[in-house]
Formats: structure tokens, C-alpha cells, sequence
């Protein structure tokens, strides 16, 4: 057994490492056989050398971020057990290092983990990028972030956000109004998101003067989406059909991110996704980069991750 001591610089840091009622230390201690004890003035930590030595290196990477006015939260602490967990934890205060936009209230936006850097990298590499897993690893939210960081710089003249027109267990026949009133509300989580970037307000205006567009797949039929930065997301319920009927509308100084998770599939009869022919016929293409996510890489509450673990673990019973 290994006993030692975690020293902050001050109370300030010490309070924002722990977390309001120590939520932090507790949220390490399920991940790692180590007990913690806030002293007051620092951290007490009792386990096996290894896994001691494992959590020192974590408080101190959390520690370097909150030094440099970094604000962390609970799923800046998520990622940094995750990366200390798969031994790469070193990378995780670059990370935080490059900004990628700030949000209409002025707080910053980064990269939370190594997957969703790769995912960056390849929208800034790619003309089509597929962020394929499950929900909650930010694959949505950083598309429109850089959708919107594309605009901001001049390289596309508009933003295009789409997505097919299939829900699970509901049925779009009863809802009022035409395909778009239908689907509008599928599509909140990219409103919201448009929202805390541009602004409400800012939205609504680039929304009437059609530079954002949010529609649902069926409209993007015979178009060529020239200068455009286009999302589609829940891709796991298209067609084949329709998968390459959106590719294609591909134009000049376009980009395509297609994002969605292919253990959810809500189409009919058994159909095919699109999404799943895709990633097998398109692999081999240079200009197109698919980007995997895992469970390990969702960053909402960490029981959405436990949670996701233990479908697939029924899913592969079964």
C-alpha cells in the first residue's frame, strides 16, 4: 500500500479540483481502487502504488488546467479517468491548449478527448467525414461548431443541417403541419446547439435569410450544395437509396459530415442503413475519413456510459 498527499496552490484550485461536495474525488474513486480524502488544504490518496501514482498523475493534469483558469467540469473530469485508463494522459492537457470557438456567452469550446481531436482533424482535412457512435460523444456539436467556424472564416457561404425523416417507435404521419413542421422537433439538438454559438436571436436572423438551412433529408433531392458546409445526422436511418442521393449533391468548396450510430437502426422491415453500406463500399475513398467513437468517448454523465456498456454487453449475449 502506497500513502502520499496532493498539495493544490491554493484553497481556490483545491475547491474547483474536488468538485462541489467532493463530486470529483468521488467520481475517481469508482473508476480506481484508490481512496481520496480532501484535507483542506490538499488530497490524501491510499491504494496500491500503481493505481496511486496513476490518480497523483490525474490530479495533477486537472490541476496544471485549473492553474491556467481553465474551468473544469465533470466531464473534463470523465475524460481525463478515461485517457488515464487507456494511458494517454499525457495528451490530455494539449487538449486544452487550442480553442475552438467561444460561444455567444464567451466561454470557451475545446476538444474533450483524443477521438473527438481526430474528428476535428479530419473535418478540417476531408470533404466527407463520417463520425460514426453512440450518442453523447459530441459528433453533432462539434460539426456545427466547425460548420460555424467555416462560415466565420469565409470558406463556406452557408450552413446546411439535415437528417432523415425516421424516428424510433413514433409515427411523423400524426403530427401537424408539411415534412419540415414533422421534423422540426427531431432536430432541437443542432438548434440548440446553433443557439449557443450564434445567439438566438443571430440564428433566427441567418436561418430567414437562408444562409442556415435545417431541413429534413428529402429536401436535399435534386440539388448541388456548392460553397456549403452540410450535416447530416442520424445517418443510421437512411437508405441506401437515399445515402447516395445525399453524397452525391456534394459540390465545389463543400464539406459533408455525416454522423450517426449504427447500433440504432429504426428502419422498417429490416432495411438496410445507408450509413452501414456506406462505411463497407467507401472506406478505400482518399477524400472521405470515418472517425469511430466508442462508449468510452461519451461525454455526458458517466452513468450514459455504463449504460451503453451494458446494452452492447446484452446485445452481444443475445
Amino acid at each position: 500500500m502506497k500513502n502520499t498527499y496532493f498539495q493544490t496552490l491554493n484553497s481556490d484550485d483545491l475547491i474547483s479540483l474536488v468538485g462541489v461536495n467532493d463530486q470529483y474525488l468521488k467520481l475517481i474513486q469508482d473508476y480506481f481502487d484508490v481512496e481520496l480524502t480532501n484535507q483542506g488544504d490538499g488530497i490524501s490518496l491510499k491504494g496500491l502504488e500503481p493505481d496511486v501514482l496513476l490518480v497523483e498523475q490525474l490530479l495533477k493534469s486537472l490541476s496544471n488546467l485549473i492553474s491556467q483558469c481553465v474551468k473544469i467540469n465533470g466531464s473534463d473530469v470523465m475524460s481525463a479517468i478515461k485517457m488515464a485508463q487507456k494511458g494517454t494522459l499525457d495528451y490530455f492537457e494539449d487538449l486544452y491548449q487550442k480553442i475552438l470557438i467561444r460561444d455567444a456567452k464567451g466561454k470557451p469550446i475545446r476538444i474533450k478527448n483524443l477521438s473527438q481531436a481526430h474528428y476535428v482533424e479530419a473535418i478540417k482535412h476531408h470533404d466527407v467525414v463520417f463520425g460514426i457512435g453512440p450518442a453523447g460523444t459530441g459528433k453533432t456539436y462539434l460539426a456545427v461548431i466547425m460548420a460555424i467556424s467555416a462560415f466565420k472564416r469565409g470558406e463556406v457561404e452557408r450552413i446546411i443541417l439535415t437528417r432523415p425523416a425516421v424516428e424510433a417507435g413514433e409515427n411523423l404521419g400524426f403530427l401537424p403541419g408539411d415534412l419540415k413542421d414533422k421534423i422540426d422537433p427531431y432536430l432541437r439538438p443542432i438548434y440548440d446547439a446553433l443557439y449557443a454559438i450564434f445567439g438566438t436571436e443571430a440564428t433566427n436572423r441567418l436561418m430567414e435569410r437562408e444562409i442556415i438551412e435545417i431541413a429534413p433529408l428529402a429536401y436535399m433531392r435534386g440539388r448541388t450544395l456548392d460553397s456549403a458546409f452540410v450535416i447530416l445526422d442520424e445517418a443510421q436511418n437512411t437508405t441506401r437509396s437515399q445515402m447516395k442521393m445525399f453524397l452525391t449533391r456534394l459540390g465545389f468548396d463543400s464539406k459533408m459530415i455525416v454522423n450517426g450510430d449504427i447500433t440504432q437502426v429504426d428502419l422498417p422491415y429490416n432495411a438496410k442503413s445507408g450509413l452501414i453500406e456506406a462505411k463497407q463500399r467507401l472506406q478505400d475513398i482518399s477524400a472521405i475519413k470515418f472517425v469511430n467513437f466508442s462508449a468510452n468517448d461519451v461525454v455526458r454523465n458517466p452513468v450514459v456510459t455504463k449504460i451503453i456498456e451494458a446494452y452492447e454487453k446484452n446485445e452481444e449475449q443475445e
